[in-house]
């Protein structure tokens, strides 16, 4: 789905059969401008659905900051020209596009800023659905970075795949004879053993799932010269900032996109 697709689904959820506060009180050829300012320190994101939701009421969008900036409270985030209805109209799905965006981004610095330059802090595939891609953009402009997408422009071996395949070196076995050897072969692993397993096998990166910081700490040296490492489960801030301590290359934050709190923007009339 497109973002114009989605900013349209968004506002027919929203309007419905008409906006009746709107167009029983805002004369129908009234001209306006409105304004939207931040209300917390935030780190911005979700400017280009928000754009397209005005411009589909109507709405001439001007940014006064950019995706990424970081913004105190009362600093302007745009202004938008054009029939009061349309804005109105356009007003929360915008504001939702946002905030929600915005506190993604917001939660990702502050992950970020806890790895102090040490380690990666990538996102994961659990997203919002169909909303995936402007999730993972407030990730990057958080400072945080993408892991796969989709299914389809990574190999991740996870649990599941291994059970089915028969095993960690089956799986690997099954996955090298049918990828490309440019494409890089991830497995998750969640104990000492498996892992040694998919370092016999070839892999070249591994995820270490679920893993005390002792358990952690000997997996990491077991992989050293031989595979990339990846942390992952209950990772949070302070997880991320004790892991990067341990020669982890990188850690995988569900949690960036999921446990994110919704900041506060508001739009006014000027």
């Amino acid at each position: 789905m497109t973002i114009d697709e989605l900013v349209e689904a968004a506002l027919e959820e929203d309007r419905g059969t008409g906006d009746l506060t709107t167009t029983a009180c805002v004369p129908a050829a009234l001209e306006g401008t409105a304004r939207i300012d931040a209300r917390a320190s935030i780190v911005l994101s979700g400017m280009e659905p928000a754009q397209r939701t005005f411009e589909a009421c109507g709405g001439q969008f001007v940014e006064l900051a950019r995706e990424g900036d970081r913004l105190e409270p009362g600093q302007q985030v745009a202004e938008i020209i054009g029939p009061v209805r349309g804005l109105l109209e356009a007003e929360r799905v915008a504001l939702n596009f946002l905030m929600r965006l915005s506190g993604i981004a917001t939660h990702t610095a502050r992950v970020v800023a806890a790895a102090e330059g040490k380690i990666e802090v990538l996102d994961t595939r659990k997203t919002t659905p169909l909303h995936r891609s402007l999730e993972k953009a407030a990730v990057r402009h958080g400072g945080g970075k993408n892991h796969r997408m989709g299914l389809y422009d990574m190999v991740l071996i996870k649990e599941n795949h291994i059970r089915a395949a028969g095993g960690v070196r089956a799986a690997v076995h099954r996955v090298r004879d049918r990828v490309p050897s440019s494409v890089d072969i991830e497995v998750e692993v969640e104990t000492l053993q498996e892992l040694s397993q998919a370092l016999e096998a070839g892999a070249d990166l591994v995820l270490l799932d679920n893993m005390d910081d002792g358990l952690l700490s000997q997996a990491v040296q077991m992989c050293r010269g031989r595979a990339r490492t990846e942390a992952s489960g209950g990772m949070d801030a302070a997880r991320i900032a004790r892991v990067a301590g341990l020669g982890v290359d990188r850690a995988s934050v569900g949690g960036l996109v999921h446990q994110a709190r919704w900041v506060d923007l508001g739009m006014e009339l000027l």
